[in-house]
């Protein structure tokens, strides 16, 4: 497995709490940092023998029948978006004073981060779809120290969220084609929601977003559903990248799937735009970073330069000059267009084939 790391959004830390950006800003100008306070306080508990493991206290399973365990916007689009949010979760003490290393999606405190990612993302990137995003028992920062504690602790997020795909393609999605996204954990998870496809769900999707992870050779051999994207308007394709200062920053060392989000383009051609550096601060009080993005051909890696911030270092497993906690924000405009192309394409081409012959 992987070590895939968290990428917390938005919120903001005084006085020791976290307390979330949409009280200080509009949602329109923020996707950042958000980290449970414990994530930074509470020690990292190493791995377990298999019988602790079976003995450890889990939070009540999602009820997908339950509205609340939800973030649904339906905007009567006629596609939508299923998003599957990353880390916003760390380590927490239970009463008994054990650490509990998975979110509980029916307590307010540590809801609180997992709504405001699904906010940030449906705002910035949604446009007119609608928006489908399920609470899930993601599993903490801590759990992605090593690739083994992933790998013990990545089947119970998995199985909720293959359970809410399923809620809501048999109660929500009505028949309609459908983007599927994820970032960072989110994208490990919907990685594997795109591999379980049946052909009949896979028929419809506009496009599979797994940003921020990085898909083995091995993977892409093995999943026929995993199709990377070789321009801006294919469809039934997958989308994945990762942004570094130079390949040395990179927290692993390629993937098989890349394209650049700029130009749309899968060759070592450069593109330039300039974009706010920051989600941390309002949009009125940043000036623009001129960044040229390269895909690095060897690697699949997004060679960024131009870049100005210093406030993306994930806590923890971050590294100076892996830009992994900006993936969304610094080509959010760019995904936006993407998305609502793509989807356009999709539902151009079904309308064609329903054409009846001349």
């Amino acid at each position: 497995m992987q070590n895939i790391p968290s990428s917390p959004f938005r919120g903001e830390r005084r006085g020791g709490l976290l307390i979330m950006s949409i009280i200080h800003y509009p949602i329109s100008t923020l996707l950042a940092f958000t980290l449970m306070t414990s994530a930074m306080t509470l020690t990292s508990c190493g791995p377990k023998s298999a019988a602790s493991r079976a003995e450890e206290a889990l939070p009540q399973a999602p009820d997908y029948a339950d509205a609340g365990q939800w973030h649904a916007i339906d905007r009567g689009a006629s596609a939508d978006i299923f998003y599957v949010i990353s880390t916003e979760t760390g380590d927490y003490p239970l009463p008994d004073g054990t650490a509990c290393h998975y979110a509980d999606t029916y307590a307010d405190s540590l809801r609180q981060p997992m709504l405001a990612e699904m906010e940030g993302v449906d705002e910035l990137l949604s446009g007119s779809l609608n928006f489908y995003s399920p609470y899930y028992r993601q599993c903490s920062l801590q759990s992605f120290a090593s690739d083994s504690l992933a790998a013990q602790r990545l089947p119970l997020p998995l199985s909720d969220v293959r359970r809410a795909f399923a809620h809501y393609m048999s109660h929500q999605n009505q028949g309609r084609p459908f983007i599927l996204a994820g970032f960072s954990q989110g994208a490990l998870l919907a990685e594997q929601l795109l591999a379980d496809m049946a052909d009949s769900t896979f028929s419809r999707l506009v496009a599979a977003y797994l940003i921020g992870i990085s898909i083995t050779p091995e993977t892409l051999a093995d999943n026929n559903r995993l199709r990377p994207a070789q321009r801006a308007d294919d469809t039934g394709v997958t989308i994945c990248y990762n942004s570094v200062r130079d390949t040395a920053c990179a927290l692993w060392p390629r993937s098989a799937v890349a394209i650049n989000p700029v130009n749309w383009r899968t060759d070592s051609v450069s593109a330039t735009y300039a974009t706010e550096p920051t989600p941390l601060l309002p949009i009125d009080r940043q000036h623009k970073d001129t960044l040229t993005v390269r895909l690095d051909t060897v690697t699949n890696l997004l060679l960024v330069s131009g870049y100005s911030a210093t406030d993306y270092v994930l806590p923890l497993i971050g590294r100076d000059g892996n830009y992994h906690s900006r993936e969304i924000w610094l080509y959010r405009q760019q995904l936006r267009q993407n998305i609502e192309l793509r989807a356009d394409a999709y539902l151009r081409q079904r309308q064609s084939h329903r054409q009846p012959a001349q």
